[in-house]
């Protein structure tokens, strides 16, 4: 017991507190923007794909190549490369605000994916009706499409949100901050055991609480 209570003390619990901030800024402001711009670009996928109302053959393949190429990058080179790009945008390549542009760019691609699918799992006759009602394109989009397809999008924010929780540990090679910055600073180079123990099992809290989360609200929107 006295060998378990002197493990916990040698923390320093300010430090683990701080760090845990940093992550949960990161996620919430990379997972903002993320939707912000996933979103409307997964809807676009979906409308210019084959046999959909703004088929477009050509701008869907430019688009899903660019898409492919983003996500079968690395994150960690995907950091790496963007550095210059981040440090125009943000001033720095440091911090939760030098986190956030490659955050972003890293996994809107991804969503925008999960956003299409989940678009496409729409039925196809609740499409047909609403255009046979006279809708436009964008009225089909507001009342039939994405209301329909709330709980795919709802899970596929969900998986986001813990894909963007290993990228913000990954960006602590970088000088990011949060939770993976201080499991290799403390954890891996001070060979300091207790940080690193401490830092994976809240990254597992913080995991499960966003899958539980984000199941009750796919739950809630598929009895709708």
């Amino acid at each position: 017991m006295e060998d378990l209570i002197s493990f916990f003390t040698n923390i320093d619990w300010y430090e683990i507190w701080l760090a845990t901030g940093d992550t949960m800024l990161m996620l919430g402001g990379s997972l903002l923007f993320t939707v912000l711009l996933g979103l409307p670009l997964g809807v676009l996928l979906f409308l210019c794909s084959p046999r959909q109302l703004l088929e477009n053959r050509g701008l869907y393949a430019f688009m899903s190549l660019a898409v492919n190429i983003l996500r079968s990058l690395p994150f960690i080179i995907l950091l790496i490369v963007m550095i210059p790009f981040t440090v125009l945008i943000t001033g720095t390549s440091l911090g939760v605000a030098g986190a956030i542009p490659p955050l972003v760019v890293g996994a809107t691609p991804f969503f925008a994916r999960l956003v299409e699918t989940a678009l496409r799992e729409v039925d196809r006759g609740i499409i047909e009706a609403t255009q046979s009602m006279g809708a436009t394109t964008r009225q089909i989009i507001m009342n039939a499409l994405l209301p329909e397809a709330r709980p795919g999008i709802f899970a596929a924010i969900t998986v986001t949100a813990i894909t963007l929780v290993s990228y913000t540990a990954m960006a602590g090679v970088v000088g990011a901050g949060g939770l993976g910055d201080l499991a290799i600073r403390f954890g891996y180079q001070r060979f300091q055991t207790d940080v690193m123990i401490v830092t994976v099992v809240l990254l597992l809290i913080l995991v499960q609480v966003l899958q539980m989360v984000g199941d009750r609200l796919v739950v809630h929107f598929s009895r709708k």
